[in-house]
């Protein structure tokens, strides 16, 4: 049998890009089917993330203008890894393979044909990993490379060069479930399930229109997130770095006698300055890196809802429906 594909698609605030890449979702879904690689029930599952302007209005107008549209609107904004998380939850319920990619048409929608090659010969995990980040700026292409390296360095499974544009199965999707942490960082959640795994390379591209909604406070939240919810190597570099002041302090205490015993000692305003701000310099930072895992640990014990589905186009439909026979 063929495979159902849901491409699933997070949204916020999408309204100018949205009609010009919807059409091209359809039309991939289309090429796929047409080649005998997917099922003809196939569709495209937008999830709006609370957006504030007529994203919402324009998912359900699609959804009624072709039944391979659907959608789902969260109650409030979640963020883009919940939002994204909880279209591949509905998705899950009626597709054999989902991909998930974004709906500003930077990432290549052609590599899905590979993607979907790949799953049909074995793999249930295909990443799409950028061949290049030519279109980057300097900037962003250096911070975004620093920081999959300090994430290996710190213990995390991260695929380099690799977002969210991916090709899930449904045993993986059903095992994702199962991962109940409120502190979700999928780029790295995903590596954890296991199972078969390949990559397809793609050129990513400029934004078709609108404004990228991920600047670089949200890319900062994004990396804390991603290294407080994968390793624990923050917590025991604080306490090698404890052991190393300890040991110095030690060592400072040995030459202080030593130095009082010898009659050699002067007024040392100066260094001992140095010491108190160093020492108090290191206490803050460990209390720092301590208080965000232990604000981690807090949001998992109250284990609230990750997000919360407020309507489907399915639904708005028939309301809409009944809406229409009624004034009739």
């Amino acid at each position: 049998m063929k495979p159902i594909l849901y491409i699933v698609v997070p949204c916020y605030n999408e309204e100018k890009v949205l009609p010009l890449t919807s059409g091209m979702f359809l039309d991939k879904l289309e090429s796929l089917s047409g080649a005998g690689l997917i099922d003809g029930d196939s569709r495209v599952l937008f999830v709006d993330d609370g957006s504030r302007d007529g994203t919402w209005e324009l998912i359900c107008s699609l959804a009624a203008s072709d039944r391979r549209y659907s959608g789902i609107s969260l109650s409030r904004n979640r963020g883009h890894q919940n939002a994204l998380l909880a279209g591949l939850m509905e998705a899950r319920k009626f597709c054999d393979i989902a991909i998930s990619i974004d709906c500003d048409g930077q990432d290549d929608i052609d590599a899905m044909d590979a993607m979907v090659n790949e799953y049909l010969s074995g793999s249930d995990i295909v990443y799409g990993v950028r061949s290049s980040r030519d279109s980057d700026t300097r900037f962003k292409r250096t911070t975004a490379r620093g920081f999959y390296r300090l994430m290996r360095l710190l213990g995390a499974e991260v695929v380099y060069d690799h977002a969210d544009y991916r090709l899930l199965s449904k045993r993986v999707l059903n095992e994702l479930a199962g991962y109940r942490e409120v502190n979700i960082f999928l780029r790295g959640m995903i590596p954890l399930i296991g199972f078969r795994s390949s990559c397809v390379a793609y050129e990513r591209k400029e934004r078709i229109a609108g404004k990228s909604h991920y600047p670089l406070g949200k890319m900062l939240a994004l990396a804390l997130d991603g290294i407080t919810s994968l390793s624990i190597k923050p917590l025991r570099l604080i306490t090698g770095l404890g052991i190393a002041v300890a040991l110095l302090s030690f060592v400072g205490i040995i030459w202080s006698f030593v130095s009082y015993f010898s009659g050699e000692t002067v007024a040392g305003w100066a260094s001992m300055t140095c010491i108190i701000c160093f020492l108090c310099g290191i206490q803050l930072l460990s209390l720092g890196v301590i208080g965000e895992y232990v604000g981690k640990l807090y949001l998992e014990v109250k284990a609230r809802p990750r997000y919360i589905i407020a309507e489907r186009t399915e639904s708005a439909a028939a309301e809409t429906a009944s809406i229409q026979k009624t004034s009739k």
